[in-house]
């Protein structure tokens, strides 16, 4: 019996400690999720401060591809416009952060409302000939919600979109119809997936309504 003594005394004390360890843990979670804050500049690759959200994002890597990114920024409601500063080029690809402009790095979010306010968003130009064409066949859908349309040539940033556009999607020209984050291409590539049946079932599947039947599509050819 007198053997067993320090064993149940050691098992004892573990439990006591496990028992204090873990509202210690549990406070100092809540302190490094639940308050901001941030070190001194570092400069390591280019990352200019380190903190909560900088240690989340290197721990869990990109949260998100690019062209969300891209999307969030030319959907925002105050006219983002990027900046000169900003390094834009065929290859480089932009930190996330700048997509961000201001906004928190809640991307779950953002791209929960893009797809439900913005599945279908189109890049288009005021004077290109394709551009109204392919805008023509999708006001024929009645879309709800409707495409958004971002007229490039009306942008200061005009230059950047296309470059970015290039390098995310291979396609260099006007319009570039992006649904629910995937190219769909242009107009010649719209109108050859609505003869080939595909187009409303297309839009079904991103969550869209089709309000109208596309008998008047014929006037768009």
């Amino acid at each position: 019996m007198a053997s067993d003594s320090p064993r149940r005394f050691t098992c004892s004390s573990f439990r006591r400690r496990r028992l204090f360890l873990l509202p210690v843990l549990l406070f100092a979670f809540f302190l490094f999720f639940s308050t901001p804050w941030s070190l001194p500049p570092l400069q390591v690759s280019g990352i200019s401060s380190l903190s909560r959200a900088n240690i989340v994002s290197l721990v869990k890597g990109p949260p998100v591809e690019e062209i969300y990114g891209l999307l969030h920024f030319v959907t925002s409601d105050d006219d983002r416009i990027l900046s000169h500063s900003v390094k834009v080029d065929h290859v480089t690809p932009i930190d996330l952060t700048v997509y961000l402009g201001g906004d928190q790095p809640d991307w779950k979010s953002h791209m929960r409302k893009l797809r439900e306010e913005y599945p279908l968003i189109v890049f288009s130009k005021t004077f290109c000939p394709f551009s109204k064409r392919a805008k023509k066949l999708l006001e024929t859908y009645n879309l709800s919600p409707p495409p958004k349309i971002i007229e490039v040539d009306l942008r200061d940033d005009e230059d950047f979109i296309k470059l970015i556009l290039t390098r995310l999607t291979d396609h260099s020209t006007f319009p570039n119809i992006i649904l629910n984050g995937q190219e769909l291409g242009g107009s010649d590539d719209l109108h050859t997936l609505r003869a080939q049946g595909k187009l409303k079932k297309m839009f079904e599947n991103a969550g869209m309504t089709v309000r109208e039947d596309i008998v008047k599509e014929q006037e768009t050819q």
